[in-house]
């Protein structure tokens, strides 16, 4: 692809859509695969193992993130995997009307999934190449907020809208193929938008004297370093099984939220779905991790710890009500996923600044990195096996209810589930006040 030349450009005109166009591709193969194969009758069983596959990208990308700096620039890289995300969006659309669209759009939904974790390392690194250090920091709630915008209208507009085409045609392979080509016209467009409006960095060319054996020699050392680091496994073990509840639950709840009532489902249509999970959800993640990030600067990571874990995983129970009492309030369900999903985000926040606090020390940026994998692959494995948790336990009647069991007895599971959270957190070392803002003599 041949860049043409832009002239000096205010970040406000490519940092909104930059962020909103690493986030939509994102929550499409990791959220709306769940809900779309589930309303295309695809099985919990099946449908959570082949999407949980999706999460392997951005479980692997720490080894091929260094040879993007080998051929071309960030920019191209950037601009290239947004279109190639759009084809790729455009193919599951022209896919999803055939009789063997699972597999085509599994296909096309991994190789999504690969550009879209590629198009996170390159944006991000784009993002330091243009701006200085003062800008970065001064943009950095900018690209946050879109980020956030992105997992609303991913989780929440876009399902709305798919619901509203279900219920308008009664074609529910139309109404999810009109939602992605979509999405693939606005990548398609934002692609060619920011060929013409992403500055060029001066930094932004590919590294010089270095070959693909000696990143491949580098990263083996810093691949050593990290498993060297104080600590290791009691790290690992936070990393893969402090969010373990989330992991089981993210690949069933919106299959719970719409499954009738005789599965033992709450019965909500397409549209609610979008409304209770996708967007009040959401704003209650974001709203729990501001919380989060105020309440450890105020008190620091290790005091804060463990109720942040509780946080995380007792509002887990509300599914558990939810999946007994089987309520058709949609100001009840509402509730209980605004209560738990800000639970989660507030409790998540302790998750995110750890990962910080390993990575400490020399080769911060690429220990960060082996962090981030180990926490995509905490989240792979269990929504892998989730759908079977929930076959296999729905032959018993564990709680002497009426009506299908499997739902009740997975939540249950995923209660026990939370034991290995607090048992990662007592074992998992944190120095006193880390996190804890300083303050000035001013303010003391």
């Amino acid at each position: 692809m041949n860049d043409i030349s832009i002239t000096k450009v205010s970040p406000w005109r490519w940092i909104p859509t930059l962020y909103i166009a690493e986030g939509l591709p994102y929550f499409a193969v990791n959220t709306l695969t769940v809900l779309m194969y589930t309303n295309l009758g695809i099985g919990v069983k099946e449908m959570a193992f082949y999407t949980g596959w999706l999460y392997l990208p951005w479980v692997i990308k720490p080894f091929w993130s260094p040879f993007v700096d080998l051929f071309k620039t960030k920019r191209w890289w950037t601009v290239t995997m947004q279109l190639l995300i759009g084809l790729c969006m455009a193919c599951v659309a022209f896919t999803l009307p055939t009789g063997f669209f699972f597999a085509l759009t599994l296909a096309a939904f991994w190789l999504m999934a690969f550009f879209s974790a590629t198009h996170d390392i390159a944006a991000d690194g784009y993002y330091m190449l243009e701006l200085p250090p003062h800008e970065q920091a001064a943009y950095v709630g900018v690209r946050s907020t879109f980020y956030r915008i992105a997992s609303v209208i991913g989780q929440g507009g876009l399902v709305i809208l798919a619901g509203w085409l279900e219920e308008t045609t009664g074609n529910i392979p139309l109404a999810w193929a009109s939602v992605f080509v979509l999405l693939s016209v606005f990548f398609i467009c934002v692609g060619f938008y920011h060929l013409r409006y992403m500055p060029r960095p001066e930094d932004d060319k590919p590294m010089k004297n270095v070959t693909a054996g000696s990143i491949l020699k580098d990263f083996c050392m810093t691949f050593v370093t990290f498993f060297r680091k104080p600590y290791v496994i009691s790290a690992l073990l936070f990393m893969l099984l402090y969010r373990l509840p989330e992991a089981l639950c993210i690949k069933l709840v919106q299959p719970f939220l719409v499954s009738p009532r005789d599965m033992g489902g709450l019965a909500l249509t397409t549209s609610q779905v979008g409304l209770v999970n996708g967007t009040v959800g959401v704003i209650a993640l974001l709203l729990g991790g501001i919380a989060g990030g105020i309440a450890i600067s105020k008190g620091g990571l290790k005091r804060w710890l463990w109720p942040m874990a509780l946080s995380l995983t007792l509002p887990c129970a509300f599914y558990c009500i939810l999946a007994m009492a089987r309520p058709e309030s949609i100001l009840w369900i509402s509730t209980a996923v605004f209560i738990e999903q800000f639970g989660y985000g507030f409790g998540f926040s302790a998750y995110m600044l750890y990962l910080i606090y390993f990575s400490r020390g020399e080769s911060q940026t690429s220990h960060y990195a082996f962090c981030t994998a180990f926490m995509a692959l905490g989240m792979m494995v269990p929504g892998m096996f989730a759908g079977w948790l929930h076959d296999v336990f729905a032959q018993y009647n564990l709680f002497g209810t009426d009506g299908p069991q499997g739902y009740i007895n997975f939540f249950w599971l995923v209660m026990v589930g939370c034991i290995a959270t607090l048992v990662v957190c007592a074992r998992v070392h944190i120095d006193a006040g880390f996190g804890k803002k300083v303050q000035n003599k001013s303010e003391r």
